[in-house]
């Protein structure tokens, strides 16, 4: 998976992004001027988020989250964690889902502006022939994501997703990437 940073404040997360410099610029946007203190496992997140790498997918099911956003982003984002581990849909279904069906690209947009991958699971958005699209951390790590929880990628996109870094990360890997963890006042 590489590195994972995280943001938490007031014991919710903020950000999870894949490596520092995306972070920053998700801070940078969402916090200006906020002060950033690092922790190594801040409000408990790091333990699990590096549970769920390690296989207790349900382990981030439960980590309170701070999305900020429009209120149509975050009515998204609170329907992406209600799609469970090991299940996929398509942009166009959580748009009907959500009662606007002519909205998927709306939802395709505010998918691509979560600020909490994984745990606001936006990996689990494929498009209408099930393929894999767009994901920030690249389509190599969306096919990895939906593979660790037991929902293998189907489609064109999602073989050539799944040629590169398809392998489970050791634990040490992932204990090292929840690890590296910032935290904003």
């Amino acid at each position: 998976m590489g590195r994972i940073a995280i943001a938490a404040r007031g014991g919710r997360l903020c950000a999870l992004e894949f490596g520092r410099v995306r972070l920053s610029r998700t801070l940078a946007r969402r916090f200006a001027g906020a002060p950033i203190r690092r922790a190594v496992n801040p409000f408990g997140l790091s333990a699990k988020i590096r549970a769920y790498l390690n296989g207790a997918l349900a382990a981030v099911d439960s980590i309170p989250v701070d999305t900020g956003g429009t209120e149509f982003q975050r009515s998204v984002w609170r329907a992406l964690r209600r799609i469970p581990a090991g299940r996929t849909m398509t942009y166009g279904e959580l748009a009907r889902a959500l009662g606007r069906a002519a909205a998927s690209r709306a939802v395709g947009a505010a998918n691509g502006q979560n600020p909490i991958s994984i745990v606001v699971p936006c990996h689990r958005l494929v498009g209408g022939d099930a393929s894999l699209t767009g994901y920030g951390g690249g389509l190599w790590r969306k096919a990895w994501l939906l593979r660790h929880e037991g929902a293998p990628p189907r489609g064109k996109s999602a073989r050539r997703a799944g040629g590169r870094r398809t392998g489970t990360p050791r634990s040490s890997r992932a204990t090292r990437a929840a690890r590296r963890s910032s935290s904003p006042r």
